[in-house]
């Protein structure tokens, strides 16, 4: 079983986005425990926004026939290594309503014209194999319920981005208000982790 994950935060693997798709990893594990279990870490904020070659190709008809270092390179590593992962799990905070910086340069990559979707005369087209995409996302208010006080770009971006690219299998758990006291923060988690527990019990 091949997960790719995706830490997204600055923090790493000390932020609470992390720490909840450590959770999803384990009940992951779990699903098939007799086949072994290979993750492939990436942490984006490490990666480079896309260059002007990169920018300059998807604006022609053709790929050229060679891709040799820049942005082109990577992009092509990064969309195999998602094509060929059987779950996904993005580990994320939301940062100004919506995906971080990093997470984003993760998109731009492998969102690509001609590789992972194919424009048509009806629209976007998506090319990869539909795969469950699990996204443990934190943040410092409150985004979902009554006391809402912000609103929340990053799920239906999400949506969109992947579906663009033939991935409609998303689920979303949340560590929301971590910004407003350890109460608050703590009954977050428990929420989140109970929500996760039921999800893959009704996978069973």
């Amino acid at each position: 079983m091949s997960i790719l994950r995706l830490t997204c935060s600055p923090q790493g693997e000390r932020s609470e986005s992390y720490l909840l798709s450590q959770h999803i990893l384990h009940h992951l594990a779990a699903v098939d425990p007799v086949r072994a279990t290979e993750v492939t870490e990436l942490h984006t904020n490490s990666l480079p926004h896309v260059d002007e070659e990169y920018a300059i190709t998807l604006g022609s008809a053709v790929d050229p026939e060679h891709q040799e270092g820049g942005s082109l390179s990577l992009s092509q590593q990064l969309m195999q290594t998602l094509a060929e992962a059987d779950y996904v799990v993005i580990a994320t905070p939301m940062h100004n309503f919506t995906v971080p910086s990093g997470l984003k340069a993760w998109i731009d990559h492998v969102v690509r014209v001609r590789h992972t979707f194919q424009a048509t005369p009806e629209g976007k087209v998506g090319t990869l194999k539909d795969r469950p995409v699990f996204i443990a996302m934190s943040s410092g208010g409150l985004v979902t319920g009554g006391r809402a006080r912000q609103p929340d770009f990053l799920t239906p971006y999400l949506r969109t981005v992947f579906a663009t690219i033939g991935i409609h299998n998303l689920t979303f758990f949340s560590v929301q208000g971590t910004a407003l006291g350890a109460t608050t923060r703590e009954a977050a988690q428990q929420d989140a982790h109970a929500e996760i527990a039921r999800h893959f019990a009704s996978m069973k």
